[in-house]
């Protein structure tokens, strides 16, 4: 399974579990264990992973924070634990100030089990931040926040690239908090910008009032329209797709718009093709060619050699084989690398196609 499918399974496994994991102490072991290693750290190797981190500061002689995540000897990342019932706020995470203060760490996690807090020190150089840059859920996991939980794996791991976008996101995330509450309960500042605009008299309270309301239902009403719009988009999407695979393999509905969106990860199980075909084939023998419901890699830049199709556009993952006859098999991928199982498949595809130009070649040669 790749990360986001792991981050999502220990997710359903917290949902599960939390009614009987009442103490700091289950969380760390139920939860936050199992959260560390799904980043790619071995909890059990102090070389990467140092639970209670000892380091004196000042008259605070022998105090501990529950987590330190290594890097040349050096913790990278502090994490301070509570118990799932607890809340998180900035007043218990005192040890985590300390800590960031004194030591090299330039990234600190406030956690529970459910939520996790990351902080850095945006606001002043060397002082961990009140507010936190980024908060993930893993209970109501977003493909977004995935994505940017990703960039903390020991795999991706990258303290400038992280650093880049901690700022977007702290401030981001504050805006989006922001204009919720203000769609929520119109602030008068929020209300008097809009009324201004479109009111001809003098913004009297009675005047603020009356758009306070208007404001709220005029906004709810925007977001629907754009609710409605997605819907038909999708619908319309749905429908092309369909004209699509009713078509011949690979050419395009006539004089409309393809829609097509080629992802990293259709591109990065094209490589893996490539990269199997190369010990029998030149690779620049191998194309791809995008359509709405899948991914196709081709022989030749020929449609009529598809050697398998990638369908990546669902929830699950599926690679499509050949057989002799052209009948497409769906196979589905718990990762990436799963390609990889279907190696001698593709080969034997392209074999087969190969073959079949050699025989044409000689009939026309004996004729």
């Amino acid at each position: 399974m790749d990360f986001k499918d792991l981050i999502r399974q220990l997710g359903e496994r917290v949902t599960k579990l939390k009614a009987q994991v009442t103490t700091e102490e289950a969380t760390k072991n139920a939860f936050i264990m199992p959260f560390i290693k799904e980043l790619g750290y071995d909890v059990f190797n102090p070389l990467e992973v140092v639970p209670e981190f000892v380091a004196d500061i000042g008259i605070k002689v022998g105090e501990k924070i529950d987590y330190a995540i290594m890097k040349d000897g050096a913790p990278v990342i502090l994490i301070e634990c509570k118990s799932h019932t607890a809340p998180l706020n900035v007043h218990n995470a005192s040890q985590l100030f300390r800590y960031f203060h004194t030591t090299n760490a330039k990234f600190s996690i406030l956690t529970n089990g459910i939520e996790y807090r990351f902080y850095t020190d945006l606001d002043t150089p060397n002082k961990m931040d009140e507010k936190p840059f980024f908060i993930f859920d893993i209970t109501d996991i977003k493909d977004a926040q995935v994505e940017e939980l990703k960039k903390f794996h020991k795999a991706y791991f990258d303290f400038g690239n992280i650093v880049n976008t901690a700022s977007e996101l702290k401030y981001t995330n504050e805006l989006k908090q922001l204009i919720a509450n203000e769609l929520q309960a119109p602030g008068p500042d929020f209300v008097r910008h809009f009324a201004r605009q479109v009111y001809p008299g003098m913004i009297t309270q009675k005047i603020l009032d009356q758009f306070s309301e208007l404001t709220k239902k005029s906004f709810q009403q925007y977001i629907n329209d754009l609710i409605t719009e997605r819907l038909k988009s999708a619908l319309t999407k749905e429908a092309e797709t369909q004209k699509q695979d009713a078509l011949p393999e690979g050419e395009p509905v006539a004089g409309e718009p393809t829609g097509i969106v080629t992802t990293e990860e259709e591109l990065e199980g094209f490589m893996i093709v490539k990269t199997i075909l190369r010990q029998t084939i030149p690779v620049s023998r191998v194309v791809y060619r995008d359509a709405l419901s899948y991914f196709a890699i081709l022989l030749d830049d020929n449609n009529r050699k598809t050697i398998c199709r990638l369908h990546f556009n669902g929830t699950r993952k599926y690679i499509g084989l050949f057989d002799e006859n052209k009948k497409e098999t769906k196979v589905e991928l718990f990762s990436l690398d799963d390609i990889f199982l279907h190696a001698a498949a593709l080969i034997k595809c392209v074999e087969a196609y190969d073959s079949k130009k050699t025989s044409i070649g000689d009939a026309e040669v004996l004729s």
